[in-house]
């Protein structure tokens, strides 16, 4: 089953935590197919955790298994020896790590040295706090030591804050979707790119070693697999997306979904 978008989804940023682990493994895995054989695509992780003075924001897991279950004990507390047994109030007193996920290309004849950092933005990325400040870390230094860096913005929520200020961007630039490409061999350049929510999703031009031709980077079929494989075809296309589009963009989506259903 496919989307009912011709490009990207807004529905899947509710379920982002899972979309992103999956546009990861599975952009690594298009991008091993075809890099050149000294090349290799790897995933690779940061963890940080949120301080309490620093916004507070939804912890997404790795992975998630949930189970609930009825309490079975509705009667009054257990007592022993005519004393009851005091039931714990409990309270939260530290964050649970936040672990992202980005995707280095090695070079396996030159000491696994790091060719190029993608990067796919979650809202911890956009949001005030130790997650943004550790993506904007970690972009300097890759860029600091010449590595060729890549930045995908496909979430709506939060600020966004990518190598290029906003309000240096062309109108062409400013579309619902965004890509930055920075090229170490063209360092005072940023490519930057718009993707509108009413148009398929293009290839991407991944810059590799300077000897080396542009990987192609598909995304368009990277939406379309993560939303197979995760069974997105059960979302409820009734109700708004979270979080909710701008209004013309809303007017689209609703005749859009009215005239093509889902396959």
């Amino acid at each position: 089953m496919r989307s009912p978008f011709p490009g990207m989804d807004p529905y899947l940023e509710k379920h982002w935590g899972d979309v992103h682990a999956r546009l990861i493994t599975t952009a690594s895995s298009f991008l091993n197919k075809t890099l050149p054989r000294q090349l290799r695509a790897r995933i690779e992780e940061r963890i940080f955790l949120e301080s309490e003075d620093a916004k507070r924001r939804v912890v997404i897991p790795d992975v998630r298994v949930v189970e609930h279950r009825k309490r079975t004990d509705t009667s009054a507390p257990f007592q022993s020896g005519g004393a009851a047994v005091a039931e714990p109030i409990i309270v939260r007193i530290d964050d649970e790590p936040v672990t992202e996920h980005f995707i280095e290309i090695l070079d396996s004849e030159a000491d696994c040295k790091v060719i190029t950092v993608i990067e796919f933005l979650s809202p911890g990325n956009k949001t005030l706090g130790p997650g943004r400040d550790l993506f904007a870390q970690k972009r300097d230094e890759m860029k600091k030591g010449g590595v060729n860096y890549v930045e995908i913005d496909l979430v709506r929520s939060g600020e966004r804050e990518l190598m290029v200020p906003q309000f240096r961007l062309p109108k062409a630039c400013k579309k619902t979707y965004q890509a930055c490409i920075w090229r170490a061999t063209k360092c005072i350049e940023v490519e930057c790119y718009g993707f509108p929510l009413e148009v398929r999703l293009p290839m991407l031009r991944i810059p590799l070693r300077a000897q080396d031709p542009d990987a192609l980077l598909d995304m368009q079929a990277l939406i379309d697999q993560c939303y197979e494989e995760g069974r997105y075809d059960t979302l409820d296309y009734t109700v708004p997306p979270d979080p909710p589009l701008e209004a013309a963009e809303a007017a689209w989506a609703e005749e859009l979904l009215k005239s093509k259903p889902k396959e």
